[in-house]
């Protein structure tokens, strides 16, 4: 009996109500999200411009613990940048793929951006002056 029921279980219609379901099972995947190479090849292949990524950062932080603070932190903003780039670019990024490939994009070229003017800004000798972020130190620092 109990495989009488099990099997008329099986044969349930599909729902056809376009509602979401109470009950979520996973999550979708974000747009651009699949492989950035097929499936023969290895993990570190498929993941490239995650790793791409990652690999700036890490020479970046390796350029700032050897006391190069402004050019490491230029190379981390510029390798936010490029993932910024390649998420525009690439119809897939594998696991740089976070969110919407417009929340991704802001959010890569923003931090990217910021940081990289905010390096060329520090003291002492900045290469940049912004004169308006100087009034905003100014009045925030008294």
């Amino acid at each position: 009996m109990a495989a009488e029921a099990h099997s008329e279980g099986a044969s349930e219609p599909q729902r056809t109500s376009r509602r979401f379901p109470q009950l979520t099972r996973d999550t979708a995947r974000p747009e651009g999200g699949g492989r950035a190479a097929s499936g023969d090849y290895p993990a570190p292949a498929r993941q490239w411009p995650l790793l791409a990524v990652l690999g700036g950062v890490g020479l970046g932080l390796l350029l700032v613990a050897l006391d190069a603070f402004r050019i490491g932190s230029i190379v981390i903003g510029l390798s936010l940048l490029g993932g910024a780039v390649l998420r525009w670019a690439l119809p897939s990024v594998g696991m740089l793929a976070v969110r919407s490939r417009f929340t991704d994009l802001i959010t890569y070229g923003g931090l990217g951006f910021v940081i990289v003017i905010l390096a060329m800004m520090v003291q002492p000798k900045p290469w940049i002056h912004i004169p308006f972020l100087d009034d905003i130190v100014h009045f925030t620092v008294r």
